[in-house]
């Protein structure tokens, strides 16, 4: 990786605090899968039913997809957006938040049984879906690949939205993850920052940097350098100094940073491609 040397002029000195953090986040890495995100209890609302079959199969499955405040909207898209999005060779970018629950067994209109999964996405999405059907195919999509992954399920994509129900089953209380738990907390104040992975169990899929610069007043007073295992930045007038280093390979191109003036926290959104292998 090139960097500009001014910014590693310090990289001798900080060799030793360097190393003993890579250990420290490698180890605590190691330990994500363990440990429970920060979650909190939600009752959602029902929006509407989808019936469709597992493979191969054919048992009954309906699909409660509901919505909650709790959940985030995902970011603004159109309905150009979104044509050009599917038409992308990388839909999956489009990342929708969702709270996947539970399987239950009920029993259908004819007291044979099934199995119901509820989904859970924000009102403002599921309006939009209802608004468009476009939205409302996307949203079926996403739901039906969100359950298979998370449960290895196979479900058949002729599906169809029940009329007069809303909800198969009784509506029950769901936890949610507020916030992915931090990887590792840096303890030094200039600046402090935070790690996160996303999904924070399983594969990672998105590295997430939270930099706190307390007095920079613009991101025209940061600069910030990416590698493929490393970042680099140094920020003024009050010269911050970070230089880390990272236990996965993540995309330069596909990452993204922003700078929020008011919490005045730098948010670096990494692409994971593959651990760090020595």
């Amino acid at each position: 990786m090139e960097t500009d040397s001014s910014l590693l002029s310090s990289e001798l000195a900080q060799q030793r605090e360097e190393v003993l953090f890579q250990q420290l986040l490698l180890e605590t890495v190691g330990k994500i899968q363990t440990e429970s995100p920060d979650s909190r209890v939600i009752r959602p609302q029902p929006g509407l039913c989808l019936k469709t079959f597992a493979l191969p199969d054919k048992q009954k499955v309906f699909v409660n997809i509901c919505q909650s405040t709790a959940v985030p909207p995902p970011p603004e898209l159109s309905r150009e957006g979104l044509v050009e999005l599917l038409d992308s060779e990388d839909p999956a970018s489009y990342r929708v938040p969702m709270s996947l629950g539970e399987p239950h067994a009920e029993m259908d209109n004819n007291s044979q049984s099934c199995t119901a999964y509820d989904v859970v996405v924000s009102p403002e999405f599921f309006l939009k879906s209802q608004k468009d059907p476009l939205f409302q195919q996307f949203l079926i999509a996403v739901s039906l690949e969100g359950l298979e992954n998370k449960y290895k399920l196979e479900l058949s994509r002729d599906s169809k939205i029940l009329k007069n129900r809303k909800f198969l089953g009784s509506v029950t209380e769901q936890n949610i993850r507020t916030r992915s738990r931090p990887v590792i907390q840096e303890l030094n104040p200039h600046p402090e920052f935070s790690l996160f992975v996303e999904p924070p169990v399983g594969e990672p899929e998105y590295l997430i940097a939270e930099i706190l610069l307390p007095g920079v007043l613009s991101s025209r007073c940061v600069v910030l350098d990416l590698g493929e295992d490393r970042l680099v930045l140094k920020a003024r007038p009050t010269l911050f100094h970070l230089d880390i280093f990272f236990p996965f390979l993540i995309d330069q191109e596909g990452s993204a940073a922003q700078y929020h003036t008011h919490t005045q926290i730098l948010t670096v959104t990494m692409p994971v491609v593959a651990a760090e292998t020595n």
